[in-house]
């Protein structure tokens, strides 16, 4: 009876740690061959939580050619989004996106997109593109690339689209979906930034921002061999 009590208390802290590993919803992984990824995980250790501080970067913009730095936006909050030129999950924001960051920066609200998908094995989202991409969006906000993909590493990015809102004191407020639309869903929402936008109010409103919902999108493409340790994935043979 000792040893099964044992077992069924080893299965219980198991089951309590697979819970605990929440899931990042990525899809269009490339994945071996006769294999099944059953999701994306970001281990909680590694990811950033809320209040934590904006990770320290300095990219270039694909438009102006200037350094941008995340002490630019010091004392205003701030919205900082990994997006990509390809993604269909990105394509279908961008016009609203556009929208959101004309309206919340004549609140005060500081707005920054990086592109971190890498250009060995995905040519189409490399700074020509981005280029192109900004001038045909209209992208009010710089566009940034960074190559080294240590700005991604940084702030445990997964995916793209993914959100980051910091209050004015550079503190974690939202990180987290667009909102419900999704590209190629039958009866899919409206694109309407509903998530975002209720987050970036209860910043300006000096509130907590609403309960997170993770972002969905593609996997942001690391170069060969570049793969963060918080990106794994849980196979089935």
């Amino acid at each position: 009876m000792a040893m099964l009590a044992k077992n069924m208390n080893a299965a219980r802290a198991v089951g309590a740690r697979s819970m605990r590993a929440a899931p990042r919803h990525v899809v269009g992984a490339r994945v071996p061959a006769r294999s099944l990824v059953i999701s994306h995980v970001k281990s909680q250790s590694a990811e950033l939580t809320i209040g934590m501080k904006a990770p320290h970067f300095k990219l270039n913009d694909v438009v102006s050619g200037r350094a941008v730095s995340v002490d630019d936006f010091a004392g205003s909050p701030l919205l900082v989004m990994f997006l990509c030129v390809h993604c269909p999950y990105v394509v279908l924001l961008k016009e609203e996106i556009v929208r959101v960051a004309q309206e919340y920066g004549a609140r005060g609200f500081k707005v920054v997109a990086i592109s971190s998908n890498s250009t060995a094995t995905h040519p189409q989202d490399g700074p020509d593109k981005m280029k192109e991409d900004a001038a045909k969006y209209g992208f009010p906000f710089p566009y940034l690339f960074d190559e080294s993909q240590e700005v991604a590493q940084a702030y445990t990015a997964a995916c793209t689209p993914e959100f980051y809102v910091f209050d004015a004191a550079g503190g974690l407020a939202y990180h987290g979906q667009f909102d419900d639309a999704r590209p190629k869903m039958a009866n899919s929402p409206p694109v309407t930034g509903r998530d975002l936008r209720a987050a970036m109010d209860a910043v300006l409103a000096g509130k907590p921002a609403p309960k997170t919902r993770p972002s969905i999108g593609c996997n942001i493409k690391w170069a060969p061999g570049k793969e963060p340790t918080y990106f794994g994935a849980q196979v089935v043979k």
